[in-house]
């Protein structure tokens, strides 16, 4: 907790600095997409199964978005790289099919430069809502790894609250 009463650490923690540890963060991050990739059964989220995470989460000092460093293993035949691209730019939802307000145009963004995403280049495309990845590559460990970055307060909190609104407003829930 901050002197200031606002949880995280002080402004001048962070000048010149990386915090190596934040309280919850990776057991979040290991937890949630397992939601996200679940299903709903009745009146309860059912977590994904068969799908392993690991986290490492660190702070730094930038105004508005979250990158994660990710590394992947398929079972059977691993995709080749165009194929994710492919995926990745045609990628197309429900928000997209509707035409909601808030929905990206292009949901995924791909980078093929080899120093993006970017938080100050990449965060606000498309209304701050797309997810901008890049640094696709075969990894040797597992196969393969990528980098993604989202605008955390527009994407990962008020616009994707707003959005959700919308999708519960075109479904008939509200």
């Amino acid at each position: 907790m901050s002197c200031a009463g606002y949880p995280g650490p002080a402004a001048i923690d962070l000048v010149d600095n990386i915090i190596l540890f934040i309280g919850g963060e990776e057991e979040k991050s290991e937890i949630e997409p397992l939601k996200i990739l679940g299903r709903v059964e009745g009146n309860a989220i059912v977590n994904a199964t068969g799908l392993n995470i690991s986290a490492h989460c660190n702070r730094v000092s930038v105004t508005d978005g979250h990158i994660a460093c990710v590394s992947l293993e398929f079972k059977g035949a691993e995709p080749n790289l165009s194929e994710i691209v492919d995926i990745w730019q045609y990628f197309s939802g429900v928000p997209q099919e509707l035409g909601l307000p808030f929905a990206p145009k292009r949901p995924i963004m791909v980078k093929s430069e080899p120093d993006r995403p970017r938080p100050r280049k990449d965060r606000d495309l498309d209304k701050g809502m797309a997810v901008t990845v890049g640094r696709l590559r075969s990894c040797n460990v597992l196969d393969i790894r990528f980098i993604g970055l989202h605008h955390n307060t527009i994407r990962g909190a008020a616009g994707g609250a707003i959005l959700t609104a919308e999708l519960l407003q075109a479904g008939n829930y509200l």
